[in-house]
């Protein structure tokens, strides 16, 4: 059965109309955890990397000053335009269930707070379709929010909330082999870490 194509739609709406809001409020987030952790598995720069639902740009930058060929994408159109501003990168405006990307074109692909917005039912074509933009030793970073299988909508967002076990099923089944997994934010007792990280090769 198709998905509901207003998933997308309400989502990406949400974030349109609260644009200027969602940059103040995640702009000082500090995820150099997360950057250094794809990085890490990565040749020194330049590395091109996409980073997939890049919002206002602010990681989007980061690579940049750090050497890489950075390309951003995001849904909303209003998160485009900020971030083709912000970090001077090329910037694609894709809806993440319709998405048309190069194939073995990318070095890494850097998923932070992203891929949680995609239903259940798209997942495992959509990180079929992260696999094949990959270069065959690519690397995909994943940081979402941590739950039990919970799925549907959080006020005008959808989401879902996939545990370790869940998100390595889905992800081996698309063929990513694993590198490493950490829970966030660091330092803190497990159920002050909303969020699950994680990093992938494409053999």
């Amino acid at each position: 059965m198709p998905t509901d194509p207003r998933i997308s739609q309400r989502t990406l709406e949400h974030y349109q109309r609260n644009a200027d809001d969602f940059w103040q409020g995640t702009r000082d987030h500090d995820v150099s955890q997360n950057i250094a952790s794809l990085l890490r598995h990565l040749p020194p720069a330049p590395q091109t990397i996409l980073d997939f639902g890049c919002g206002p740009g602010r990681d989007l930058k980061t690579f940049h000053e750090l050497g890489h060929l950075a390309i951003g994408l995001d849904g909303a159109a209003r998160f485009v335009s900020m971030a083709r501003e912000y970090s001077g990168c090329e910037v694609w405006q894709q809806d993440f269930l319709q998405l048309q990307l190069p194939a073995a074109h990318f070095d890494g692909v850097f998923a932070n707070a992203a891929l949680f917005h995609i239903p259940g039912a798209e997942l495992p074509r959509v990180l079929a379709q992260l696999f094949a933009t990959l270069k065959p030793g690519g690397v995909l970073f994943c940081s979402n929010p941590r739950g039990n299988g919970e799925e549907g909508w959080q006020g005008e967002r959808y989401g879902c909330w996939h545990s370790w076990p869940q998100w390595q099923a889905l992800l081996q089944g698309a063929g990513f082999a694993p590198l490493e997994h950490y829970y966030r934010p660091p330092g803190l007792p497990r159920e002050q870490q909303p969020w699950l990280a994680s990093v992938w090769r494409r053999p």
